[in-house]
């Protein structure tokens, strides 16, 4: 079975996807950016991915509808949301459909980090 270390970052910004690789990798984090949901999909590195930070809103899939779509392929990672701007009841939404956590921007660097070292060890208590 793969390992499954790697934070996989799924953001349209590209300057999220260029701060929060290095940031993760900054704490020993791996750490690999996609600019959209179909990239993540297509990707080899779904097998390795044992946290996703997957942003809310997104054009074409939404960080929602690869929720949905992993839950669909029965593929069971992680995800720490990021977003901002959404609104009250998405967070709860989310959290409820199995969501690791809800953050919302600005966050600071040990909410994020705290979140992602909570669903990466998660995700070994599922293998």
């Amino acid at each position: 079975m793969t390992e499954r270390n790697l934070v996989s970052i799924v953001d349209d910004d590209e300057y999220v996807r260029e701060a929060l690789p290095d940031l993760l990798r900054s704490f020993g984090i791996d750490a690999k950016p996609f600019s959209s949901a179909d990239e993540f999909l297509a990707s080899t590195s779904l097998d390795r991915t044992g946290c996703l930070v997957l942003d809310v809103n997104m054009p074409g899939m939404t960080g929602p509808e690869l929720q949905r779509e992993l839950t669909r392929r029965r593929c069971a990672i992680p995800i720490v949301f990021i977003t901002a701007n959404a609104d009250e009841d998405l967070g709860p939404k989310l959290i409820r459909r199995g969501a690791s956590a809800f953050l919302k921007k600005p966050f600071s660097e040990a909410v994020l980090i705290g979140a992602v070292n909570d669903a990466l060890a998660s995700d070994r208590n599922l293998l």
